[in-house]
């Protein structure tokens, strides 16, 4: 009876750690890639980037995620998923150290490792979560996704205090992101110390999976469906303050304004995959996210008072809020198991990245062609009903 109880302590003891680990995971995510915004300035002129290099090491990380993706089922095939995580882990701590010296190749570089190591943990977060809590996902889903975007919000804002208020410059601004990483490897090394029997990777007799996913009608609407929020995303976060300040805003105000949008959508973040999980069909999800899209796109348009411009970024921030959380919702609930949630996600996140490295340019080309904002945003208004039609698609009942 004791050793039944002590095994039931130790389970239980080894779930709490896991879900920590997985919110650790959630929190290294995004900062080596959103503190870097406020901090570019600094950079070019510490460095010496013209605009073009600085434009490129912006999306550099997203060129990455989109050609190592597909690469990660793979590995993890090969190896477990813990294992894998903790490599990803190593090469983001070296990245994000790299990075901090003040020379171009290292720039490029510890830009290019920190890429790398975020990838994996991208591609394998659903798939550990679609395995440790198959009946839990949504759930799960909404804590790590709201958890991404907090500390993407938080190291947004304290890139510059953390600078310059505290005098530590762009590296110091760097190297503080280095803290998270070295818990999240110290925390995993247990997880796969405990779990080392159990060899949570890619299990051998199903990697025939890889070979179909992408041929599988489902799993390209979820990609495209991926894809496209994507898009929309890194379109937002790149130009809207832009946007607002052709409206007439101060660029200040309209940066504030960028930090509303975001912020209004964590609540969405948190509940989009609740619901999703306790849903058999989640169209009528995707389908009110595409209205609140479509709606506040088109009022940045009628953008002449301020109250619409408000209401329009509060609807942008809740369809942008759901809809990423609501596309890794659909890696598992798609997917019968953790294998093909790991290669859905693989899959998904190629395609979405490939889109979100492209999509900022080609706002910036369209407005260098129009020498306005209407065509851009007549844009994306038409992406946005894509997103909801294959939003809606992907939320019929079924597997891939």
């Amino acid at each position: 009876m004791e050793l039944l109880e002590s095994k039931a302590n130790t389970k239980s003891t080894y779930i709490y750690i896991f879900i920590i680990g997985i919110v650790l995971i959630a929190f290294n995510l995004r900062p080596a890639i959103t503190s870097m915004g406020p901090l570019v300035g600094m950079i070019q002129e510490d460095v010496g980037l013209t605009h073009w290099s600085a434009g490129l090491l912006m999306s550099l990380p997203l060129v990455v995620f989109a050609i190592m993706s597909p690469l990660v089922p793979k590995i993890a095939n090969r190896l477990t998923n813990e294992l894998t995580l903790i490599i990803g882990l190593t090469l983001l701590l070296i990245g994000i150290t790299i990075r901090s010296i003040p020379m171009t190749f290292f720039l490029f570089t510890g830009t290019l490792l920190a890429g790398l190591g975020i990838s994996i943990g991208n591609v394998l977060l659903p798939a550990v979560v679609k395995e440790k809590f198959p009946k839990k996902f949504g759930l799960m889903t909404s804590v790590y996704s709201t958890s991404m975007g907090l500390i993407a919000s938080l190291a947004s804002g304290i890139s510059i205090p953390l600078a310059i208020n505290l005098n530590l410059g762009w590296q110091g601004a760097q190297i503080v992101w280095t803290i998270p990483v070295v818990v999240a490897i110290l925390v995993w090394i247990l997880l796969r110390k405990y779990n080392s029997r159990d060899s949570s990777g890619i299990q051998q007799k199903e990697r025939a999976a890889s070979n179909t996913m992408w041929r599988t009608p489902l799993a390209w609407q979820i990609a495209i469906f991926m894809g496209f929020q994507s898009f929309l995303f890194y379109v937002t976060i790149s130009w809207l303050p832009e946007i607002l300040h052709s409206h007439g805003l101060s660029m200040e105000a309209a940066g504030w304004l960028l930090s509303f949008t975001q912020l209004v959508g964590l609540p969405a973040s948190f509940f989009i995959p609740v619901l999703a999980g306790r849903s058999q069909s989640q169209i009528w999800i995707a389908f009110m996210l595409g209205i609140c899209s479509i709606v506040g796109y088109s009022g940045l348009l009628l953008g002449s008072s301020y109250p619409i411009l408000i209401v329009s970024i509060a609807l942008i921030g809740i369809a942008l809020g759901g809809a990423f959380p609501l596309a890794l919702s659909y890696i598992g609930l798609r997917a019968r198991n953790a294998n093909q949630a790991a290669e859905l996600s693989g899959m998904t996140q190629s395609t979405g990245y490939l889109l979100a490295a492209v999509g900022p340019l080609f706002m910036g080309y369209l407005f260098d062609m129009a020498h306005s904002w209407t065509i851009p945003i007549i844009t994306l208004i038409l992406v946005s009903v894509v997103v909801m039609i294959f939003g809606m698609l992907s939320g019929r009942n079924r597997y891939v």
